[in-house]
């Protein structure tokens, strides 16, 4: 039985009164529960299901019904979409095929698309060939291509309806993202922070795919639609014009990152997407200062608060100014209604990269928590309140240290203490639930010169597990975790052998679902962590655990397949330590627990 849904639909956003401020279809599709619309599973992006009929008393039963290869030997991420048409509908990685296939008859093909890429573009693909999943809006799905394409298909007989181009792979330009529709657009951002590309958020029409609006994540204000007078960061005004230009070395602005390549949310209530942009230009910082000293190297790093409608930016805040170990800003923004310090606030919750656990107002940008959620992360102490700013430890500046120097035991990892994988949000436990990375690094900085199209990394990673704490499973690279966004801190966490990089589900049956690299799907108590399930799928798990109904049964469904930056090594074959910016090393003994795949496996409860 579904449990109460009105209340809880108003508690996560999902309110009708505010689809004039959102796409129509999209949102009517969010409000059933018996749908999994997008890939965050609503435009807040909690991936909570209000479905129970799987629940921790009967979740011990729960079966694979049938299995779909992709054909695809890459990493998989993002999900299935269902839309409530009995097809599930599914991607790959490189080269980007999508699958309707029909629920009613096992995976049968309805039909398939497989577009025509320029293979040249797998080289500057930073982290694997991934791709995080379609979108879904008005009968249509949109995909973006490894190639930088976002394609429309018409969802009943897979017709390509529009094409557009939203890069230049020769550049070190590509896709990695899902795109997001919302209004009458398509909101996509770009990969190759690696590859000194400048990053830039674009809505396109979803009628015509022509371009509405761009905003850039530095330059001029005019070009990353800041008006300094009104934008505010931190609750005040910016002031100052043109920081995305006067806090770089002269130029380096033109090849400075912040590709925004991660998740976006939305409210619709307030008509703004939140989003969060990469890694500054090079990893070497000595090459980002002024006249020697460090500069902010606006806007990487930032969460960006945006009017939908015309790209204009209404508050920013910047995790990491001047940015020395590739702590990318790109983890999903979380929107969630949370009582802070006895005051109802719209919040925006982020298990971040860095290590920290922030909570801002979502309406404002001011900073209410930051607050460590892996106890090793040692490059900052704390985060400064006032200003926003983390209070670094210099023992583990790469800058200070020096080019040429390997600043030794750095936690987290450039991985961060968790990557994109996203995480899930319960309103009845006001709980969010995690995979998270327990990984440290040594960083050495080397001078490094700009091709277009050639890495402009400029850095040497080592990875190792971190140390262990107290109560911690001994050899563990990752943990599932429990986060009161309100009160910064775990509530629960279980260990695993590798990091954690799938994405979180959360259900009204009192259960959290996630996956493990050795291809595992586990499902735990939403209230104590205590696993109750688990499945061993034919290969590593770095997709999202989604869940739907069709005709009255519950299913769960995830696709396998290991890779991303964790799975580097199996996936392209990488044998020398230091490749894979380090991960070869961290993650060599993956491969006696699992190989390589491409594989949809959905499950169910078997009939009474």
């Amino acid at each position: 039985m579904l449990r109460e849904i009105s209340c809880t639909i108003a508690a996560i956003g999902l309110l009708t009164v505010t689809a004039v401020h959102a796409n129509q279809n999209q949102l009517e599709l969010q409000e059933n529960p018996e749908l999994w619309a997008t890939q965050l599973g609503n435009y807040q992006g909690n991936r909570y299901s209000l479905l129970d009929q799987i629940n921790r008393d009967n979740v011990a039963d729960l079966r694979a019904q049938w299995q779909f290869s992709t054909g695809v030997l890459r990493g998989h991420e993002g999900g299935p979409l269902y839309v409530g048409d009995g097809r599930l509908y599914i991607h790959t990685p490189f080269p980007n095929k999508v699958f309707a296939l029909d629920l009613e008859d096992d995976g049968r093909v309805v039909w398939s698309y497989e577009p025509d890429q320029d293979s040249r573009v797998i080289p500057v693909m930073c982290c694997d060939t991934v791709n995080r999943g379609l979108a879904y809006a008005d009968g249509r799905l949109f995909l973006g291509q490894a190639d930088n394409t976002l394609v429309a298909l018409d969802a009943e007989t897979g017709e390509k309806l529009w094409e557009v181009s939203n890069g230049d792979h020769t550049k070190g330009e590509s896709n990695t993202m899902s795109p997001l529709v919302v209004h009458d657009k398509v909101i996509m951002g770009i990969s190759g922070g690696e590859f000194g590309v400048r990053g830039h958020m674009t809505a396109y029409n979803v009628e015509t795919g022509e371009m509405e609006w761009r905003g850039y994540s530095n330059g001029p204000d005019e070009e990353v639609l800041i008006d300094p007078e009104t934008t505010t960061m931190l609750g005040e005004p910016i002031g100052e014009a043109d920081l995305g230009v006067s806090t770089w070395p002269e130029g380096e602005w033109e090849r400075g990152g912040g590709a925004p390549w991660g998740w976006v949310t939305y409210d619709p209530e307030l008509d703004l997407i939140y989003y969060g942009t990469g890694n500054p230009g090079t990893w070497n910082p000595e090459q980002r200062t002024i006249d020697g000293e460090p500069a902010d190297n606006k806007w990487a790093i930032t969460v960006f608060a945006r009017d939908p409608n015309t790209g204009e930016v209404k508050w920013v805040y910047q995790k990491v100014p001047f940015d020395e170990w590739d702590y990318d800003g790109v983890n999903e923004n979380q929107l969630i209604d949370v009582e802070f310090e006895g005051e109802q606030r719209k919040g925006l919750a982020i298990i971040d990269r860095t290590g920290f656990g922030f909570l801002l107002d979502r309406e404002s940008g001011e900073l209410l928590v930051a607050e460590k959620f892996a106890p090793e992360t040692n490059w900052a102490d704390s985060y400064d309140m006032e200003t926003g700013r983390p209070v670094v430890n210099e023992e583990f500046s790469t800058f200070r240290q020096g080019v040429d120097v390997n600043t030794t035991d750095i936690c987290p990892t450039a991985m961060g203490a968790k990557n994109m994988q996203p995480s899930a949000y319960s309103p009845e436990t006001g709980l969010i639930y995690a995979g998270i990375n327990r990984i440290c690094m040594n960083y050495e900085p080397f001078e490094t010169e700009y091709v277009a199209g050639q890495p402009y990394v400029g850095a040497t990673l080592t990875m190792m597990p971190a140390p262990l704490q107290e109560g911690d499973m001994e050899g563990r690279m990752g943990s599932f975790i429990a986060w009161d966004p309100a009160a910064g801190e775990v509530v629960w966490k279980t260990d695993e052998r590798f990091a954690v990089w799938s994405g979180a589900l959360a259900t009204a049956g009192d259960l959290a679902f996630y996956g493990t690299l050795e291809g595992y799907v586990k499902a735990v108590n939403i209230e104590t962590g205590e696993e109750l399930w688990r499945f061993k799928t034919p290969s590593g798990v770095i997709g999202n655990i989604n869940t739907f109904q069709h005709q009255g049964k519950q299913y769960i469904a995830v696709l396998s397949g290991v890779g991303g930056w964790a799975g580097i090594g199996l996936a392209a074959g990488l044998q020398d330590p230091e490749e894979g910016l380090g991960a070869v090393s961290a993650f060599a003994a993956l491969k006696d627990y699992t190989e390589l795949g491409g594989i949809l496996t959905v499950f169910a409860l078997p009939d009474a």
